[in-house]
Parts: C-alpha cells; sequence; structure tokens
C-alpha cells in the first residue's frame, strides 16, 4: 500500500490559497502545493444551484499526514464546509517520492 497521496481542495481567494500552501508547507504537512487559477465549479449547496470560479490547490503528500493536514487546512479556510479529498498516488517517479517523503513530517 501506498503512503503517497494528492489532496485536492477548491478555494475563491488566491492570497488565501497561498497562504494556506505556506503555511503546510512550513509545518511539513506536505512536500508541495500547486494552486491552479480559472477553475468553473457548478455545484448544489443549501438546494441551490451555484456556479463559481474557484482555484484549485493540488497537495502532494503522505497518507499517514492527511488528518493533520485537513485540520490545519479546515482551520485556515474561508468556506463553511472546505473541500478536501485525498487520491491514492499508485506509482511515480522514485525520486520525486523519495523527496516528497523527505521533505514531510516523519
Amino acid at each position: 500500500m501506498t503512503d503517497y497521496i494528492l489532496v485536492l481542495c477548491t478555494i475563491n481567494d488566491k492570497e488565501k490559497a497561498k497562504e494556506i500552501a505556506r503555511k503546510i508547507v512550513t509545518d511539513k504537512l506536505c512536500a508541495c502545493v500547486n494552486i491552479l487559477p480559472n477553475v468553473c465549479s457548478v455545484y448544489s449547496w443549501k438546494e441551490k444551484l451555484e456556479e463559481d470560479n474557484e482555484l484549485l490547490m493540488i497537495i502532494k503528500t503522505r497518507k499517514s499526514l492527511f488528518e493533520r493536514l485537513k485540520n490545519e487546512i479546515s482551520n485556515l479556510h474561508p468556506y463553511e464546509v472546505p473541500e478536501i479529498i485525498s487520491v491514492e498516488i499508485q506509482d511515480g517517479n522514485k525520486e520525486y517520492l523519495e523527496w516528497l517523503s523527505a521533505d514531510t513530517q516523519n
């Protein structure tokens, strides 16, 4: 079983996304965060159809850090219910995954 995951998190504020990214990288809860702009999100919220322009944070980390990472993002995130979901990385560049391990908490 792999310990490597991607965590996906949408947000509506670039500066807040960078603030969260800096905090979780500094705290070694992840090795890297990519912030992708111009994500069109269409969703149902409180029985109303919504459409928003958001940013997508792609966070590279280890599964063993997910709960702590999720809690930190939840504490900093402006949404009432932030999207914080993980996807297992099944395989990857060995050197990249070694770097990911080395740059996150043990």
